[in-house]
């Protein structure tokens, strides 16, 4: 534990502490006697004697920490520890980071204020713990007291949590606190009698993120209105960053989308905002993510877990996370192995080798997933199977394998009120098949390269699905990356595009659900259906599917579903072509589903009027530009005007540039990896045309050099 940092004179303290650690600034020293063969020797007696004689309150901790500076007899205690773990993870964390700071100052008085300072700040850090108003009132309101009256901002103002950290002033850092609030982020300190106030918006930053160089291990890195801040010496750098990081979305949410903001209970009233609701909502929204589960999906519990993998015959150690209706796992040793199992899928859940503390849990699937080393897994077996049962309604008792198509249930009746029907195609009936098994019939008797290609991709995946799992429970590892990588088989993109997703859960838990938009959606006249109408016959005008009406009624069906399900979104442009590839391969209620993920989870506020999603991708691009490519970035007088070309490649996933049959394969990696695929992609494209680019003399040439040299590119050359 930290110390308040307390004066030491080490001439007769060395005779009973040994000095196991130490460099410039510190020393971490271990009690006489203690660990030690034989009790170490008399000295090492007498210490442990004297040790066992005192009463609780006045034994001696066997290990400690020290601060010293060069040339000082006068040391100061500031860490002990009851196990050499817990004293080496203070050491670690002094070295990681205060050792490199400590150079920056001028005299040995100042850095000794600096540590006790720092020391200080950790203490009450540890104390405060977590600080939320309900859990500890006056904690709370001691902090609080101190934020109104620093800052002075309006009373309205909620304080959400606050921290012990270091502001950097040129080259000095200055111990303080850093206060986050619903709308702004502060920071005092009063050091040495120098007073630091910082107060910033939280939509005035541009850009937050860690970062760390030689002095500043880790640190967190905010600019606003062109100045750049720099704050280190968390105690928990990772949960500060996280709480900044959603507090800063929110700003921008509050901005650029009023609507959805106000209609979140809890955003648009501040003073529902804490630190633990930030912190579970992050936790959920990265949960969702991951996993490609319904944004609805909310985080209950995190345990810490091996699951036996039967393909490799090895344990894999990683985390179950579980929400309402998922029981999810990912590794954590490098094996990259992620397991999805929906409850509605869930048969069975029991307790397995209770020595080791297993739960194992079957699935419709005939597949058994055993976990172990689970803590209180009998509690967690019954809380599962309480879950599974809840679970077991009519709505949720349903075929869930791709497979199966519930395009055929019957459509409710709705009371539609008056439209303007128009000379449309208004065929309500709901395609039942992918239009390539129409358009692009499998000939077997016929197998040319292309074919007999498809074939041994094809008896690849089977291999996978009877080593892995055949469904939305299956293993997902490297090898199922891999395999995504070389390009899914025609026969099975659509089935596997579902799962990779997360469409399937979103499918399997609306059954009817497209059917009855079809019913409500079609023959209404707004701005998006005109502009449907007018680029239908802009999408793939080139495929056989949309020359017919076939393939033309179900792309208006699917994107007029879609923009009576949202209007905030409508219709987009770049809207028709991804659709327009989801329907060649997918069935056409899949492909809606299909759309829903894209636009909904997997690219949020890419597709409408002000394309922000999209825009903030265009940055992240640039910037790992300048970091992949420097040479590049040299060149360029203008970075934004790769912006130019790379939106159509996010927007349409590279499908308005490349050959159908690459770009696809593209499809195949987006669904897999998201956004992370169409960024490698592209970075993978200026390193490929980066001579002919070096070489051009302005903008314009090197628009022309892209537009052109997209086009014969082949992504799976870019495997990582």
């Amino acid at each position: 534990m930290w110390l308040k940092p307390e004066e030491v004179l080490l001439k007769n303290a060395l005779k009973l502490w040994v000095q196991e650690r130490s460099n410039q600034y510190f020393v971490l020293q271990r009690r006489r006697g203690y660990g030690e063969e034989g009790g170490g020797g008399l000295a090492g007696l007498l210490v442990g004697t004297l040790d066992a004689v005192l009463d609780s309150t006045s034994k001696v901790a066997p290990f400690r920490i020290l601060h010293q500076t060069p040339d000082s007899q006068v040391y100061w205690s500031i860490a002990c520890g009851s196990s050499r773990e817990e004293i080496t993870e203070h050491w670690d964390w002094l070295e990681h980071n205060v050792m490199n700071t400590l150079s920056v100052f001028d005299s040995n008085e100042d850095i000794t204020s600096f540590v006790q300072g720092k020391i200080r700040g950790l203490i009450a850090e540890e104390g405060k713990g977590s600080f939320v108003k309900e859990e500890d009132p006056e904690k709370f309101r001691e902090g609080l007291m101190k934020f109104e009256k620093c800052f002075g901002l309006p009373e309205q103002e909620k304080l959400v949590t606050y921290y012990s950290c270091s502001y950097w002033k040129g080259r000095v850092p200055c111990q303080g606190w850093l206060y986050l609030s619903t709308n702004f982020l502060s920071f005092y300190s009063f050091l040495l009698g120098a007073e630091i106030k910082l107060i910033i918006s939280w939509d005035e930053i541009s850009k937050l993120e860690k970062t760390s160089n030689v002095i500043l291990t880790e640190s967190i890195h905010v600019r606003s209105r062109g100045e750049d801040h720099y704050f280190s010496m968390f105690l928990h750098i990772s949960e500060t960053f996280l709480l900044m990081e959603q507090l800063a979305n929110y700003a921008v949410r509050r901005l650029f989308d009023k609507e959805t903001f106000e209609n979140d209970l809890v955003l648009h009233d501040p003073l529902q905002i804490t630190k633990r609701g930030l912190e579970s909502r992050a936790h959920s929204e990265q949960f969702s993510a991951f996993f490609r589960l319904p944004k609805e999906e909310t985080l209950k519990e995190v345990h810490e877990c091996f699951l036996w993998v039967p393909f490799s015959h090895y344990n894999t150690h990683g985390k179950m996370c579980i929400s309402e209706n998922y029981i999810c796992f990912a590794s954590q040793d490098g094996s990259l192995c992620s397991v999805i199992i929906p409850l509605r899928e869930v048969t069975g859940v029991d307790k397995a080798d209770p020595a080791n503390r297993g739960v194992s849990i079957s699935t419709k699937g005939k597949t058994a997933f055993r976990f172990t080393e689970v803590r209180d897994f009998e509690q967690l077996v019954a809380k599962l199977r309480m879950k599974c049962n809840a679970t077991s309604s009519p709505q949720h008792i349903i075929n869930t394998e791709v497979a199966a198509s519930s395009a055929s249930d019957s459509p409710k009746d709705f009371d539609a009120g008056p439209s303007k029907m128009s000379q449309r195609d208004n065929s309500k009936t709901v395609g039942t098949e992918a239009l390539m098994t129409v358009y692009h019939p499998q000939d077997a008797e016929n197998l040319d390269s292309k074919m007999l290609k498809e074939k041994m991709k094809e008896q690849s995946w089977n291999i996978l699905f009877v080593e892995r799992g055949h469904g939305v429970s299956m293993f997902r590892t490297k090898k199922t990356r891999d395999l995504v990588v070389r390009g899914i088989p025609e026969a099975l993109r659509g089935e596997l595009w579902l799962l990779f997703s997360g469409a399937v859960n979103d499918m399997a838990s609306n059954p009817g659900y497209y059917t009855e938009l079809v019913e409500k959606s079609l023959g209404t006249c707004t701005l998006a259906t005109d502009e449907i109408e007018r680029d239908l016959r802009r999408s793939l005008p080139e495929h056989p599917a949309f020359q017919s009406d076939t393939g033309i009624s179900a792309l208006r069906r699917v994107l007029t579903a879609y923009a009576y399900r949202n209007p905030q979104i409508g219709y987009c442009q770049a809207m028709n072509i991804l659709t327009s590839v989801l329907l060649l391969y997918a069935k056409e209620e899949e492909a809606f589903w299909l759309l829903v993920a894209v636009c909904e989870r997997m690219l949020p506020d890419y597709f409408n009027r002000r394309i922000i999603g999209a825009l903030v991708d265009q940055a992240v691009f640039e910037e790992l530009i300048r970091v992949h490519l420097p040479q590049l970035t040299d060149h360029m007088t203008d970075m934004t005007f790769f912006s130019s070309v790379s939106l159509s490649w996010f927007l349409t996933l590279f499908i308005s540039v490349l050959p159908i049959e690459s770009a696809v394969n593209v499809v195949d990696c987006f669904f897999y990896d998201g956004i992370k695929a169409i960024l490698q992609l592209s970075l993978a494209v200026l390193e490929y045309n980066m001579e002919k680019l070096l070489t051009c003399k302005d903008d314009a040439e090197a628009v022309t050099v892209l537009n052109s040299c997209a086009a014969g590119l082949q992504p799976q050359r870019y495997k990582e």
